[in-house]
């Protein structure tokens, strides 16, 4: 088989990475892609962007592709499984209506609402002075969401009623007539992302994982897209798991249906585990989580393209993964200046210093040069990723690998995984 992995992060080269290992796939096509599967055995890159819905159909038909996987949320809210679908070839992805989960936060919010699905108090808005007064009435701490796609940017958790308030004019400042901002009560806990296979009715659910989203240790600064991720999550005890798959992942598949919505693709929560352990929804995505994806893929031990396969053709009950038992752990070596601006075109050195068959570095923002070298061309930049027979253990195998890596201005949280080691 010829399978095409669309898009260029580091999701994408972990599930290119995958695919690639089963006894049925020939080549792995990823369009863009980027250096790493352009160096990774069995797969190809092709210049084709991601959100260039036709000419990834064209590519599709010309390569004769028997199967592909939508990595990025972008191409899916813009229908690419719909135009691939009228066309008669296989892709794994939710359509472009069941793609508003991610797409807005509004029509979430409101969909959890309607649906009885456990979340924070909320309230959306088109006007700045009206988000303004409903924040003085709550106080701080406050959450504040730009309600479109911001990849995993358009958040801010509030401390203080001013941060608040500036998020919203930032949000609401560009004019837009059709722009909102989400403003939810702040819930306390723990996060975790919890991630399925569903094929409309049916779902199987990935071991829970837990990212890193603010920049610093101790989980200080600016949100980013994720500083690093880590699994099993041990806050998502196996009680929680039934209790989120029960009043979460049961209910959001049926009030889809109940909407009129066919899911079928990865549907991932992620979540606020509250002290006495019950799970409320803070976000849906339609695709998997990056860097939640590269330690997942790094602990299936089972065929990944046989699992999508059964969600596409509806028969999941068929198909059971297995799991590695060992923990995984991965951290994002990052460019200077992310989350802000960032400073493409650095040379990075040793990535070809021999890490060990339980490290795998994946790439994200890197591009390779006329003469070969690999450089940086994005925020994230690298995933360094370790199993381990413990959390403890795989950190220590991750970051005695990221010794090895350098570039200049690179940096990196040096704390990833300390929950579930603490």
């Amino acid at each position: 088989m010829k399978v095409l992995v669309i898009g260029g992060g580091g999701r994408e080269h972990a599930l290119a990475w995958k695919l690639t290992q089963s006894p049925r796939v020939q080549e792995v096509l990823v369009a863009p892609g980027n250096a790493g599967t352009a160096r990774e055995s069995g797969c190809r890159n092709v210049a084709i962007g991601a959100d260039d819905i036709e000419g990834l159909l064209r590519l599709a038909r010309e390569e004769r592709v028997d199967f592909t996987v939508v990595g990025p949320e972008a191409p899916l809210v813009q229908g690419v499984v719909d135009a691939f679908q009228a066309a008669g070839l296989a892709c794994f992805g939710p359509n472009r209506s069941a793609a508003q989960l991610e797409a807005s936060k509004a029509y979430t919010k409101a969909f959890l609402e309607r649906h009885q699905i456990p979340t924070g108090r909320y309230a959306t808005f088109t006007e700045a002075d009206a988000a303004c007064e409903w924040i003085r009435a709550h106080g701080a701490p406050i959450v504040v969401k730009a309600d479109g796609l911001a990849a995993g940017k358009g958040v801010v958790v509030a401390l203080d009623e001013a941060t608040a308030l500036n998020a919203v004019h930032d949000m609401l400042a560009l004019g837009d007539e059709h722009a909102k901002v989400v403003v939810e009560e702040f819930l306390e806990g723990e996060e975790a992302s919890y991630i399925v296979v569903a094929d409309g009715e049916d779902f199987i659910a990935f071991p829970a994982s837990q990212d890193h989203k603010r920049v610093g240790d101790g989980d200080a600064g600016p949100n980013t897209g994720g500083m690093g991720a880590y699994s099993p999550a041990p806050v998502v005890t196996p009680e929680v798991a039934r209790r989120v798959e029960e009043t979460i992942i049961r209910p959001t598949l049926r009030g889809l249906a109940a909407d009129g919505v066919h899911f079928t693709g990865f549907l991932y929560a992620g979540l606020m585990i509250g002290p006495d352990g019950e799970a409320r929804v803070l976000e849906f995505n339609v695709r998997m989580g990056d860097p939640e994806t590269q330690p997942l893929l790094m602990r299936l031990s089972s065929d990944l393209l046989t699992l999508l396969e059964a969600a596409v053709e509806h028969r999941l009950d068929e198909v059971q993964p297995t799991w590695d038992t060992r923990a995984a752990l991965g951290v994002v070596l990052a460019a200077q200046g992310y989350p802000a601006s960032t400073r493409k075109g650095d040379v990075i050195h040793g990535l070809d210093l021999p890490f060990g068959s339980n490290v795998k570095v994946f790439h994200a923002g890197t591009t390779l040069d006329g003469d070969g070298a690999v450089r940086t061309y994005g925020g994230r930049v690298l995933c360094v990723c370790a199993l381990g027979d413990s959390t403890a253990s795989a950190q220590t195998a991750a970051y005695a690998a990221i010794r090895q890596i350098r570039w200049e201005g690179m940096h990196f949280r040096s704390d990833i995984g300390w929950r579930a080691i603490s």
